[in-house]
This record gives structure tokens, sequence and C-alpha cells, in this order.
């Protein structure tokens, strides 16, 4: 079991067996904490920060578990050791697995007036979530981002769940209609939904695609059955009314968050 120091810091990380630095330093989701992290801290030096007086350090890390995708990290789980000199801390067991991206995708009928509003569905999809011990669990279309842009991904993950392909410029970030970009001298974040911030680093932003198609061809998607066999995923799709998303989706975070995000967007005359 080795051991190894943030570049550029006296900060101790504890490493796991057959793990080795190189790993750590490259894993996505630890490379995007870290640096977040730290620059949030080091605007305590400012007077003006509520914790200036008495500034949280980063005393230590302790890695104590990693599962892989093949050879490649893919979930790192850690206890950051986070204190100030009245001996006050912060909660520091954390679940690194990096960022995600949801969809929604909404489907209206093409016979119906340019610029209707009526009669828009989003495609669900049902599959076995094991985290939450059910085999049917209803949710917006998403998935994990391994490298290249967030609108790629997005791209990606509705061509392979839904079907669909779709251009990455036809693609609206919602999250970032929503959330202003973080100006010099604030606490730095995603533009995105944190799911569980109390002890996982995820966040997604959630993307928005429209569609007109045939009312015949509406019909078809129910049940539909798709995702990739190779990966485990065993997906039906289910189509329901856009109005009806806030309770058919109530478990899932991201549908909630779409709905949200939607409906605030297109009262401000944002979308």
């Amino acid at each position: 079991m080795d051991n190894l120091k943030l570049p550029g810091t006296d900060v101790p990380v504890k490493l796991v067996d057959d793990l080795s630095r190189e790993e750590v330093l490259e894993f996505p989701a630890f490379k995007n904490w870290i640096s977040i992290l730290q620059s949030n801290m080091a605007l305590q030096n400012n007077p003006k920060h509520v914790y200036y007086n008495s500034p949280y350090v980063l005393r230590d890390i302790k890695i104590q578990a990693v599962d892989r995708f093949g050879k490649r990290i893919g979930f790192m789980k850690i206890v950051a050791n986070i204190t100030n000199s009245e001996g006050e801390f912060l909660s520091g067991p954390v679940f690194l697995r990096g960022a995600s991206v949801g969809m929604l995708v909404l489907l209206q009928p093409d016979d119906l007036p340019t610029g209707s509003q009526d009669e828009k569905h989003v495609i669900l999809t049902v599959q076995s979530r094991a985290a939450t011990g059910g085999l049917q669990f209803v949710e917006l279309p998403a998935g994990m981002v391994d490298n290249g842009s967030f609108s790629g991904a997005a791209a990606k993950e509705i061509q392979e769940e839904i079907g669909l392909e779709i251009p990455e410029d036809e693609l609206i970030n919602l999250s970032e209609l929503a959330i202003p970009a973080c100006a010099d001298g604030e606490e730095q974040s995603p533009r995105a939904m944190f799911p569980s911030p109390g002890g996982c680093d995820e966040y997604i932003p959630i993307f928005l695609y429209e569609r007109r198609i045939p009312r015949e061809q509406l019909k078809e998607w129910t049940g539909k059955m798709t995702g990739l066999r190779s990966e485990g995923e065993k997906i039906t799709l289910k189509l329901v009314k856009l109005e009806d998303l806030w309770f058919e989706g109530a478990r899932d975070a991201k549908a909630l968050a779409a709905c949200a995000l939607y409906e605030g967007l297109k009262r401000s005359g944002k979308l």
C-alpha cells in the first residue's frame, strides 16, 4: 500500500492495494473534485468570507476502495479529513463517480400547428437499478460522462437508450440556461444538479431535445426494448404526457429537476 502527496501541497493521500499514484491523479472524478475543493477553500483567505477567522483545511485523504470498469477506475470511495483550528470538521466520506447527463426528450405529433404546445410527450426509461433494490425503476434517460463534451455524452446516451440519432447542436442545456456562470471570487461549482450532495460528487446537467414525429410513430415508443446488453442494460421505454412528468417520474431526481427547469425557463422566457 503506497502513499502520495497532492501535487504542490503537503496533503498526504493513503492508497489502497493495487492502486497507483498515477491512476489516482488521472481519475477524472478525483481531479475535478480536488480542483474545485482547493479553489473554494482558497476563498477563505478573503476577510469577508464566513470562515475567514477559522478556515477549514484539508489535512489528509484516505482512499478506501475503488471499483473498476475493466482496467480503468469507475468509482472511488474516499474519506477527506477537513478541520479548522477550533477542532470543527466537515463530513468527509465521499463517493466519487464523476459527471453524468440527463435527457428530457419531448416528442410531439407533427400534425399539430407549428408552435403548438399541445400533446407533448416525454420518453422515460424503465430498467433494473440494483442500488434502489428495484427491477422496474422509472427515470429520465441518463448516462455517465467518460470523455468528451456533455452534449456529446447526452447524444450518445439518447442513441443507445432510445434509438434516436441526434446532432449535438440540437440539444439545449437547460441547466446552463438556468444557472449563471460563476463570477471571479465566487465559490465555483458545476452548472448542474447534484442528486446526493451529502456524500457523492455526481452532478448532472439536464439537456432538452424536442422532435415532431408522425402520430402513428408516437404510439410505437411505449414498450420498445432498448439498451446495450453488453453493459447489462435491459431498458423498456415509457411515453408519458409532459404535464404528468412530475408524478410519473417522482422517484427520479433527474425527472423532477427536468420538470422544474423546463417549466421555470418557459415562465421566465428563457426557453
